[in-house]
């Protein structure tokens, strides 16, 4: 299994943990696991200036696309995408929304890498309180868009301001959801048809684009790959 993780953050506490439960378990499960890490920042971009070329011009033209590629490409090529990130002010981290904003040219709206349509999502947060469903409805939303047709998400309040903290029996109980979680993963069946859902949506999308005036690059990609007519990337 080829896994793409991409962690909201650079210390290695709640969410990290988190993580690597799954990924152990999925080890356990799956034999070896080939794992491709980001930290943000700084495995990350700048933050995005609003230039509208990735959108126009192309991906590779961003002023970032050095640190952008390298992490949509392993996510191109993984079976598995992980996204984590801490809860901070009931959103995602400030680095990891960064990231979301340079890979919105990879949204069903505009040039959806075909290999997404056949992936699963896997969005985890941690808090010391409150707010991890938001972080995690957040990150499955972009997934969503992307393209990505199975998507599990997992909130977990870990009463503690960092790993030391957190009581061994709520570490138990992170562990044992994380075995839980991996076994769903691991029973999934590789290109499945996506949902009801991520096909109407792809459908809306492809008649936005016969309407699409205004964008010859993101156009050319759906013509491109027969997605104007009967072409489906599943």
């Amino acid at each position: 299994m080829n896994i793409a993780v991409v962690h909201g953050q650079q210390h290695r506490g709640s969410t990290y943990q988190c993580t690597h439960m799954v990924l152990d378990r999925l080890a356990e499960r799956k034999g070896e696991l080939q794992v491709s890490e980001f930290f943000l920042p700084g495995d990350g971009p700048g933050p995005c200036i609003g230039c509208g070329r990735c959108f126009t011009e192309g991906e590779d033209r961003c002023p970032h696309a050095a640190k952008v590629q390298p992490i949509a490409r392993a996510l191109a090529e993984a079976d598995l995408i992980i996204i984590d990130s801490p809860c901070y002010v009931f959103g995602m981290t400030g680095q990891l929304k960064t990231l979301m904003d340079h890979l919105g040219y990879r949204w069903m709206s505009h040039r959806p890498h075909p290999a997404m349509f056949r992936k699963t999502g896997l969005a985890i947060s941690t808090a010391a309180g409150a707010g991890t469903s938001k972080v995690t409805k957040a990150l499955k939303t972009n997934l969503f868009y992307w393209g990505v047709p199975r998507i599990y998400r997992w909130g977990a309040n870990v009463a503690a301001v960092n790993w030391e903290g957190v009581k061994p029996g709520k570490k138990e109980e992170l562990e044992r959801h994380a075995a839980r979680l991996a076994d769903r993963i691991a029973r999934r069946k590789p290109g499945r048809r996506p949902s009801l859902k991520t096909r109407l949506m792809f459908a809306i999308m492809r008649l936005n684009q016969k309407r699409n005036d205004w964008n010859p690059r993101d156009l050319g990609h759906w013509r491109e790959r027969g997605w104007m007519e009967k072409g489906r990337p599943w």
